[in-house]
């Protein structure tokens, strides 16, 4: 059981820290508020994951939102204060939607292509900026590709973590990584007080609550199907939603269900007992207490390493959600146009009214989708 959660939490953390710091930096977040970010993260995974394993003794485990760092990363014109606004919204929104059917139905109702083709706009460039990196410094990005590949090739979850490795190894060797001492100290939570800016709300917070919805809690539902667990849908939702808010006033973003690192938590190896595995919630939960306590270490020592290891490792994290996401964009034949408009409008970084290039995508698409059904409606 602890060696599946240690795992789990070391592939959440190492696989997707860096775009989280991406993420951080976009919206100017000031060294205590990204310490303050990852610790409320890291808190948020252990309250719920254990509250929910606990209360329905069913393994569910959360992660942070992988692809809504990488969308706001993608912003700009965004302060640390509109972001914990915007965050606090999108928390509000998950939870309204274990609560309230009609915005539920209305979520439902935004074809997967066009959602699966906003998050792909969203996370492309970023694996473009992965393939710029490797070019202007081949001796320290080309080793973490090769290394993600072969050993993806074996254990796609690890792939990532090997890259790390890799990229601190050839940073080191080549004089490019600035180690120095670390300051050892606990980690303190932040208070950010929020600003909720109209164009933010719009332009951040609801693709973000679009985005964790499509792209980490629906996946996280069905990987507990596909285990043999009911997932505790609604009572997920409002505790998810919750804890983002509270974590979004300490300048944290979203904590959603798992789906990757949650299929390594709900196996035989385990327990061969499936209804004694939901304890993996609560030593998953400790763990993530223990790396949350270490933020400061960690991120004091991914300072040290050279920018292109930062983007070439933030890359080669995204390619498997951008797969998703692009396979999602063109299953339907009827919204593959649509979709690619989406995916056009949404990956240009355009930005106008205040409102970023992700909501104008999704808008985009919509408008593009509805007019081609209605056109076809009429010729029948």
């Amino acid at each position: 059981m602890f060696p599946a959660a240690l795992v789990a939490a070391l592939i959440g953390f190492g696989s997707s820290i860096a775009i989280v710091l991406s993420a951080a930096a976009a919206v100017g977040a000031s060294p205590a508020q990204t310490t303050s970010w990852i610790l409320m993260l890291c808190m948020a995974k252990a309250a719920g994951s254990a509250y929910l394993s606990w209360r329905h003794r069913v393994p569910v485990v959360l992660a942070w939102s992988t692809p809504g760092a990488a969308l706001i990363a993608a912003s700009s014109g965004v302060n640390m204060a509109e972001a914990a606004g915007a965050f606090i919204l999108a928390g509000l929104l998950v939870a309204l939607t274990a609560v309230l059917k009609p915005l539920a139905r209305l979520i439902r109702a935004i074809p997967d292509g066009i959602a699966g083709a906003m998050l792909a706009g969203v996370l492309l460039p970023f694996c473009m900026a992965g393939a710029k990196s490797a070019a202007a410094s081949p001796e320290l990005v080309l080793p973490m590709v090769l290394v993600f590949a072969l050993v993806r090739l074996f254990n796609a979850p690890l792939a990532v973590l090997a890259a790390l490795a890799t990229g601190i190894v050839a940073a080191t060797l080549s004089g490019a990584a600035e180690w120095h001492s670390i300051t050892v100290s606990l980690p303190v939570p932040v208070f950010v007080a929020p600003a909720f800016s109209p164009g933010v709300m719009i332009g951040l917070a609801v693709p973000l609550y679009l985005v964790n919805m499509a792209s980490q809690n629906l996946p996280g539902f069905a990987t507990m199907r596909a285990a043999g667990y009911e997932p505790p849908v609604q009572n997920a939702l409002a505790v998810t939603g919750g804890i983002s808010m509270l974590a979004g006033l300490f300048g944290a973003h979203s904590t959603t269900m798992a789906a990757i690192t949650a299929a390594i938590c709900m196996g035989p190896d385990v327990d061969p007992d499936a209804a004694r595995r939901w304890r993996v919630g609560l030593v998953y939960a400790v763990i993530w207490v223990f790396l949350g306590l270490m933020s400061p270490v960690i991120l004091g020592l991914l300072a040290m390493l050279p920018a292109a290891v930062m983007a070439g490792l933030v890359a080669l994290a995204l390619l498997s959600p951008l797969t998703g996401a692009l396979t999602t964009a063109c299953a339907a034949p009827d919204q593959r146009f649509a979709a690619i408009l989406t995916v056009a409008v949404s990956a240009s970084g355009m930005a106008a009214f205040g409102i970023g290039a992700a909501f104008w995508g999704l808008l985009a698409g919509i408008v593009f989708y509805g007019l081609e059904r209605l056109h076809k409606a009429r010729q029948r």
